[in-house]
C-alpha cells in the first residue's frame, strides 16, 4: 500500500493570473481539489513541500492527508494527486489538481510498472527486454492503492512476455486494462547483416568523344576522295 503524504494547504479566495503570480512570489503553488458532491476549492500548498513529496513518490499519483486551513480554522481530506503541470525549461510545480475521495469508495490511478531479476533469455541468449507498458491503470479502496507494481521477469526466455492478466496483484486491487496486453516481453537478438562484397572490378564508365567541328569536317577532303580540279581559265 502506498504511504499517504501529509501536506498542508491553505484557500485562496483570489483566482486569476495576477492573484497566482502573487501567490507565486510568497513560495506557494496554486492548487485545485475537487470530487465529490462539493465544489472545487482553490488551494495554494508551500512549493518546497510539495515538491519534495514529488522527488519522493514512484510517481504523480499518490494519497495525501490534505490539512486545508482556512478564517474558520482547518479541515482534513483524502485526497489523489490527480495532475500536476510543470515549467517545461526549469522543472518547477506550477499546478497541482487533488482529487479528494472516500476511505470506503474506490478510486482509478496510475500506477507505475517497475521490473526486477535479468531474464534467461536476456542473460544466456543475447535477447532484449522490452517494457511495453510503464503505467497500469487500477481500481482499489485508498487503504489497498500501491506505490508500484513489480514484476520478476527472471524466468522469462527468448519470445515470452508477461501480460497484464499475468500480474501478481495485491489484494483488493483490479487492473483496469486489457488482460491481453502485453506489459513486458523479451525480444529475438538482433541479428547484423554483413554488406555484400565489393565487386573487384568496377565497370568502366562510358567515354563520350567530343564531336568534331561539323564545318571543319566538310572542309576537309574524304580519305582516298581525288583533290579538285583547278578551274579552267578563258
Amino acid at each position: 500500500m502506498a504511504k499517504q503524504q501529509k501536506l498542508t494547504a491553505r484557500t485562496r479566495p483570489e483566482i486569476g493570473r495576477s492573484a497566482v503570480n502573487k501567490i507565486k512570489q510568497q513560495g506557494l503553488v496554486p492548487a485545485v481539489v475537487y470530487g465529490g458532491k462539493d465544489k472545487p476549492i482553490a488551494l495554494s500548498v508551500n512549493a518546497r513541500e510539495i515538491s519534495n513529496i514529488l522527488a519522493h513518490a514512484t510517481s504523480e499519483h499518490f494519497l495525501v492527508d490534505l490539512e486545508i486551513a482556512d478564517d474558520g480554522g482547518t479541515t482534513s481530506r483524502l485526497a489523489l494527486v490527480q495532475e500536476v503541470q510543470h515549467d517545461p525549461l526549469r522543472g518547477d510545480v506550477l499546478h497541482v489538481d487533488f482529487h479528494a475521495v472516500k476511505a470506503d469508495e474506490k478510486l482509478h490511478a496510475q500506477i507505475p510498472v517497475e521490473t526486477t531479476g535479468e531474464p534467461n533469455g536476456v542473460k544466456n541468449f543475447g535477447g532484449i527486454l522490452e517494457i511495453s507498458v510503464h503505467a497500469i491503470e487500477v481500481e482499489c479502496l485508498p487503504k489497498d492503492l500501491p506505490d508500484r507494481i513489480t514484476i520478476d521477469v527472471s524466468a522469462l526466455n527468448v519470445g515470452e512476455g508477461i501480460h497484464v492478466k499475468d500480474l501478481q496483484l495485491p489484494e483488493g486491487v483490479t487492473a483496469r486494462a486489457d488482460g491481453d496486453l502485453t506489459v513486458v516481453r523479451v525480444a529475438a537478438p538482433t541479428v547484423e547483416v554483413e554488406p555484400a562484397p565489393a565487386a573487384e572490378a568496377a565497370a568502366q564508365p562510358e567515354v563520350i568523344k567530343e564531336k568534331k567541328d561539323e564545318s571543319a569536317a566538310a572542309a576537309a577532303p574524304a580519305k582516298g576522295a581525288a583533290p579538285a580540279k583547278p578551274a579552267d581559265k578563258k
